[in-house]
């Protein structure tokens, strides 16, 4: 059993290119399935930023619209 074991695990003398390749494989995947989730952070933040100037400037434009008047 654990030379079918160490056999699979040298992949016939080619371990040196599987196992990196499987090791880049899944840092891909892992990154690939992170990337949406922190580019959503991002684009919420910089959208409540956003909101949270428009209604500064919805305020002072109120505030001086109220006092001109």
């Amino acid at each position: 059993m654990s030379g079918s074991l160490q056999s699979f695990f040298a992949m016939g003398g080619y371990a040196a290119y599987v196992w990196p390749a499987y090791g880049v494989f899944f840092v891909v995947l892992l990154i690939d399935w992170l990337a949406p989730q922190f580019r959503r952070r991002r684009t919420l933040r910089e959208l409540r930023g956003r909101m949270a100037r428009q209604n500064t400037r919805r305020e002072r434009t109120n505030r001086n619209s109220a006092t001109s008047a």
